[in-house]
């Protein structure tokens, strides 16, 4: 089993690192599954020139720009449709303001692959369309884990 880890890299404070780390790790030792951590790939999907520029590019030449962030969009959505097996998504403020993990969602609702939405804000604030695409809804990691246990282990 395959786990696709999708929720907030661009504007999150650590590029949602701290949160990966420790889903893979338990995911792993716990329950003997897979993760794909975007975070881990990006520096071998594009170039060192296109990792370090490609954010400036955004105002300086767009071209570059949407040709580095298009390949992380190939990248992901092929992911989700092709080899994951289910997506945790952790929702919180750091999310609203991206455009990929509304995506990730939607497309493995359209291809019924089984969504895992963990809050990171009160539920009231999620987008009626995001609870629509998901499959189960936790109120932390911690309940996550117990599903996933149950479910899987």
């Amino acid at each position: 089993m395959k786990a696709y880890l999708s929720g907030a890299i661009e504007n999150a404070s650590d590029e949602g690192k701290e949160w990966r780390d420790e889903i893979s790790e338990w995911l792993s030792s716990e329950i003997n599954h897979e993760v794909f951590n975007p975070l881990d790939v990006e520096k071998t999907l594009i170039t060192p020139d296109e990792h370090q520029n490609f954010r400036s590019w955004r105002e300086t030449d767009y071209d570059k720009f949407q040709s580095v962030v298009r390949k992380f969009i190939e990248r992901d959505l092929d992911e989700v449709c092709f080899e994951s097996d289910y997506i945790i998504c952790y929702w919180d403020d750091a999310v609203r303001d991206g455009g990929g993990t509304h995506g990730e969602v939607t497309v493995a609702y359209r291809n019924r692959i089984p969504v895992y939405l963990v809050l990171g804000m009160p539920f009231s604030r999620i987008s009626a369309w995001i609870l629509g695409c998901s499959s189960e809804v936790f109120n932390s990691f911690d309940d996550l884990k117990e599903f996933l246990q149950k479910k899987y282990g």
